[in-house]
């Protein structure tokens, strides 16, 4: 009787698995689906994962190799984990080899199993924290989850400070007393140690932590002790999403919102809808927190796909912020600060309060140009131009990373009459230091917080009282707790107002409201001073006015006039290259294969050139793909992807796919 046949999922861009034999001489009774193995490909070798075992190959059977060795006794990914990455594979339209490696740490992918540490997995607390007491909507909102029998999709809509956390650590809870565990994704690393705190502080059970910024053993450490359940809580920013559980019982994903769920590169999944259907195959409920949900998730409540939990008071005695709205046009400033908002800093610093200050623009200034002749700093990779970094007198792009010495005189006309215009996050910095001089300034952004512990270091600062005024981008806005914050000025309403991303506005307006919600957490009442040179756009008028929902009611309307997701399905095939000509010219050919599919239902809008034509030296182009339905936008994608993969201009270009675009750049 011949031998079983292994289908093996091999980390590869060629879009199947690949047929090996077992070992010689290995019983391959044992070899089980998830068991990792090494095999021979090409002129290497590589670690697999097994798919299945059949008795037939799609290659003649004297062509196939063996398996060099079985790596594992036991399968690392169950059944129901394999089915999932099969299931995001084709749906993403991405290579299954690499969606399950995506599904391993580092270690494991490259074979080995290295000596592992425990810091990834918070030691059980002994000093255990007395719950508060529930307001009436979140118990109710605890009662409607615990009550569901098997998969439910819940939006827990609150509003910034309602205590969405404490209905998560409620039904946690209760998860643990099933003994079964609880998958907790956050969109930020940054949220991870205060929410590992308070969990910490309210369980005395381990909990596993993983995200990018731990070492290999560390990542591999927590991922063991949630797959064998000895983390009953397991938090984890997007790729916790695949993350073993021995015993799932409940998926939180909070600020569902978040762009940071969904993967730019490569494999380029959205978490939260994974974490859905990961949900719905475990047969547990699934939890999506936010203060500003996304229009997608208010979308699948109007179709009774989710249900709507409201949270619509804050929690304790804290009270919503008071909003003053400034014209910018017509109010004195100091830099980019209004004088009102500086007096209104002013005397919350003199009672011994905190002051947050937003803008989500990094650097000193985003140009730097010549008074005499006009030459802007542009970056010769992108087309962009080049922020100044007045304190370390560089220039830098924010889109390539390149940087270079800022010029002290003009490099088209020799004069020195250069000048910084416009404010990023150092420059306002800058300007509060001269102005509050008694005052501690903590700047926080992405360039203060590159170093390990650095952002947790500032954010220490503020809680223990030692910063008195923040000045940062939009990570000032995910979810932190600062009760001493009493003032939050917002510089620039306007940023997305008109951008040519048709969710520009949304996320504008999700930013408003998160970055709002900083203000008077605590016992004291708060204010937000908004500055914008647009007072009268209808769409921030209706925000500030009747609140985001009403804003998030006129946006679905406007979408569905428009046939914009969530009204539609959306692909888009990107393509690059260093010649100018090969991306459209690979578009193009792409787009007439599409169309002699002969599928009506699904529109091709483009070729175009992105609305960056050239980043990191390269050229970059884009066709869209939309369809009222879904089905047949993966029907045409499913028919068309190996037509494009055989032309000869894709090896002239990198190429991609995006199922479920969130940014159309």
């Amino acid at each position: 009787m011949p031998s079983l046949v292994l289908h093996v999922a091999v980390p590869s861009p060629l879009r199947r698995s690949f047929d090996y034999l077992p070992p010689r001489g290995y019983d391959a009774a044992r070899l089980v689906p998830g068991m990792r193995v090494k095999v021979p490909f090409g002129r290497t070798q590589t670690v697999g994962v097994v798919l299945e075992a059949a008795a037939q190959s799609r290659v003649e059977r004297v062509r196939l190799k063996p398996v060099l060795e079985v790596l594992d006794e036991e399968p690392l990914l169950s059944a129901e984990l394999l089915a999932l990455l099969s299931w995001a594979s084709g749906y993403y339209h991405h290579p299954i080899g690499e969606v399950v490696a995506a599904a391993l740490p580092t270690a494991l992918r490259q074979g080995r199993t290295p000596r592992v540490r425990a810091a990834a997995v918070a030691p059980v607390s002994l000093i255990v924290e007395v719950p508060p007491l529930l307001h009436m909507a979140q118990e109710q909102a605890v009662e409607a989850v615990a009550a569901a029998q098997g998969f439910q999709a819940f939006l827990l809509e609150g509003i910034t400070g309602s205590g969405k956390t404490e209905v998560y650590l409620r039904l946690i809870e209760r998860v643990i007393a099933a003994g079964r565990q609880a998958l907790v994704l956050v969109p930020e690393i940054a949220l991870t140690p205060q929410l590992m705190e308070r969990f910490t502080q309210r369980f005395s059970v381990p909990v596993a932590l993983l995200h990018s910024g731990l070492s290999d053993g560390e990542r591999l450490h927590a991922w063991r002790a949630a797959r064998s359940g000895q983390a009953p809580i397991v938090i984890g920013t997007r790729s916790a999403v695949f993350t073993p559980l021995a015993r799932p019982g409940l998926i939180v994903i909070d600020e569902e919102h978040d762009l940071s769920f969904k993967q730019q590169e490569g494999f380029r999944y959205h978490a939260r809808d994974v974490a859905i259907m990961r949900a719905q195959r475990a047969r547990v409920p699934v939890l999506l927190g936010s203060a500003t949900p996304s229009l997608e998730s208010l979308y699948n409540v109007r179709e009774g796909r989710y249900r709507r939990l409201a949270l619509p008071q804050r929690a304790g005695r804290a009270k919503a912020p008071q909003v003053t709205v400034l014209d910018m046009r017509s109010t004195p400033t100091e830099g980019r600060v209004s004088r009102p908002l500086l007096a209104l800093m002013d005397a919350t610093l003199k009672r011994s309060e905190q002051a947050l200050v937003f803008l989500n623009r990094r650097g000193y200034a985003p140009t730097l140009i010549c008074k005499e002749c006009h030459w802007v700093a542009t970056c010769t990779r992108c087309d962009t131009r080049m922020v100044l970094y007045q304190r370390a007198q560089r220039l830098l792009c924010h889109h390539c990373g390149a940087q270079r010495a800022a010029e002290k005189a003009c490099p088209a006309c020799h004069s020195l009459a250069l000048y910084a215009l416009g404010h990023g996050t150092e420059r306002v910095e800058e300007t509060l230091t001269r102005h509050f001089p008694a005052a501690a300034v903590a700047r926080m952004d992405r360039d203060t917080t590159r170093a390990k512990g650095a952002l947790q270091g500032l954010i220490d600062d503020v809680h223990a009282g030692r910063s008195h005024i923040m000045v940062g981008t939009q990570m000032l806005a995910k979810g932190h707790h600062f009760p001493q914050v009493t003032l939050v000025g917002i510089l620039d309403a306007d940023q997305g107002l008109f951008g040519v991303d048709f969710r520009a506005p949304e996320r504008m307006a999700q930013l408003i409201v998160q970055v709002m919600g900083r203000a008077g957490r605590g016992d004291i009442a708060g204010q937000v001073v908004i500055q914008t040179h647009h007072p009268e756009h209808p769409l921030l008028r209706l925000l500030l006015t009747r609140g985001y929902g009403a804003f998030a009611e006129a946006a679905l309307e406007e979408r569905a006039q428009a046939g914009l997701p969530p009204y539609s399905a959306l692909a888009l095939l990107r393509a690059e290259a260093v010649d100018a000509q090969a991306p459209l010219a690979f578009l193009e050919a792409a787009c007439r294969l599409a169309q002699e599919a002969g599928m009506a239902e699904v529109q091709l809008l483009g070729p175009v050139n992105a609305p960056m034509e050239r980043r990191a030296g390269r050229h970059r182009a884009q066709l869209l793909l939309q369809s009222a339905r879904r089905a047949d936008l993966h029907r045409l994608l499913a028919t068309c992807l190996p037509q494009w993969e055989g032309l000869k201009l894709a090896r002239r270009v990198r190429w991609s796919l995006d199922v479920d675009p969130m940014e159309m750049d």
